[in-house]
């Protein structure tokens, strides 16, 4: 016996509410629901896809799509996928690439990459009253594009849990570093865990800026700073936790640290990025474009939120660290040129980019290359290739810390 609600206005949203009886229900509060490999498959029917998922037990889902590119996306509270072999899993076809993982506590998500638009045509649960477990059906059959786009997107949802988008409140007081000579460096490597980045050559985003981080780390603090990892091992860190990690470290600044890949156009080096409230140019378009979806693919939409007091002080803020980061963006580039790293021809460029929007300490992102070049990739795959990184962006910190301590008494009147 199933109650499936389907929010309005989008192609499927689903919560499961159960009502069991005796063994059943006390299955249902028992553990994780436990994705089982028998009777669990990714796989073309015809002209049509079919996912297929065995469960140990009833668990609230749903499920949604995403472009640019096409995506199934499904959230558990919570699954265990970890007898599941994608291998095996999945069979090329429709589809083309499955993940999965924890993108919170509690919660997990599956991401089917597809091969084209698909539109969700029937979408639901099983359970058996007996033993509590279930059985989850989605079929999927081809949609135009522009249906496909105009359906495509996270479910509204105040009423959901999962949703993690920063409310209507105030932000945060800024942080004032204790004067202990203490200067904190949040270094942020982007991506992570069920979201890899870019992939190319075998080689994924979210493992070489994890090496990229540690070992800018580890020179930041040899020269005498204090640096701070929003993340050690290859997981997912929700954008609100990377923020929240920042400011409880009292940071001076963040770097956000990423590789692109491009499909036809031809472009390497590194470039750094500062806040602005709309692409200045193609490249920018573009970057926001797939840095916009991985943050939906991370459980995180940041349109449409904040009220006019909030987003008031906001701007406020950002009259002071906005042009501190403008300042650390134009050191960073010119530390990198100096250091023999590779740049791009634009090495400077402005986008509205979420992990750029805290107000209260100055932040960069910096692309280091694009894995759809050869030489940048092969660069970014070696400690020796990344080293002309690492001394680019310590050169260009240390640059700008030297202005900030030359201003900081000018601030202070």
């Amino acid at each position: 016996m199933i109650a499936r609600v389907v929010l309005a206005g989008w192609m499927v949203a689903a919560v499961v509410a159960l009502i069991l009886p005796g063994a059943a229900a006390a299955q249902a509060l028992a553990g994780l629901a436990r994705v089982e490999p028998a009777g669990s498959r990714v796989a073309d029917e015809g002209r049509e896809l079919a996912v297929d998922l065995s469960l140990s037990q009833a668990v609230p889902w749903r499920a949604f799509t995403l472009d640019a590119p096409p995506r199934l996306v499904l959230d558990f509270r919570e699954a265990d996928f970890r007898a599941v072999d994608p291998a095996a899993f999945l069979r090329r076809g429709l589809a083309t690439d499955v993940r999965f993982g924890s993108i919170r506590p509690g919660w997990s998500r599956m991401v089917v990459v597809l091969d084209g638009p698909l539109g969700v045509r029937e979408a639901g649960m099983q359970v058996d009253p007996q033993t509590g477990r279930a059985r989850l059906v989605l079929r999927l059959a081809p949609q135009d594009a522009a249906t496909f786009a105009a359906e495509a997107g996270p479910p509204p949802g105040p009423d959901w849990e999962l949703e993690l988008a920063v409310p209507d409140a105030p932000p945060p007081p800024p942080v004032t570093p204790a004067d202990d000579g203490r200067f904190v460096v949040v270094i942020d490597p982007g991506h992570g865990g069920i979201d890899p980045g870019a992939e190319r050559g075998g080689l994924r985003e979210s493992h070489l800026m994890l090496a990229l981080g540690i070992e800018l780390a580890d020179a930041v603090s040899r020269a005498g700073m204090v640096a701070v990892l929003t993340r050690r091992e290859d997981v997912f860190v929700p954008l609100q936790e990377r923020m929240t990690i920042a400011r409880a470290a009292g940071a001076d600044l963040l770097i956000s640290l990423h590789a692109d890949a491009l499909e036809e156009d031809q472009a390497r080096g590194a470039s750094v990025y500062t806040l602005s409230r709309e692409a200045a140019d193609r490249a920018s378009a573009r970057l926001v474009e797939r840095h916009g979806g991985d943050d939906l693919i991370a459980g995180l939409d940041l349109t449409g939120q904040g009220d006019a007091v909030a987003q008031a002080l906001l701007d406020l803020a950002r009259q002071d660290s906005g042009p501190r980061s403008e300042a650390l963006g134009d050191a960073i580039a010119r530390g990198l040129s100096e250091a023999g790293a590779v740049v791009n021809s634009r090495p400077r460029r402005q986008a509205p980019l979420a992990v750029l929007n805290a107000a209260d300490f100055p932040s960069v992102l910096v692309e280091t290359g694009f894995l759809s070049d050869a030489g940048d990739r092969a660069r970014l795959a070696t400690p020796e290739g990344r080293a002309s990184l690492v001394a680019g962006i310590l050169a260009g910190i240390v640059l700008w810390r030297q202005d900030e301590d030359a201003l900081r008494p000018l601030r202070r009147r």
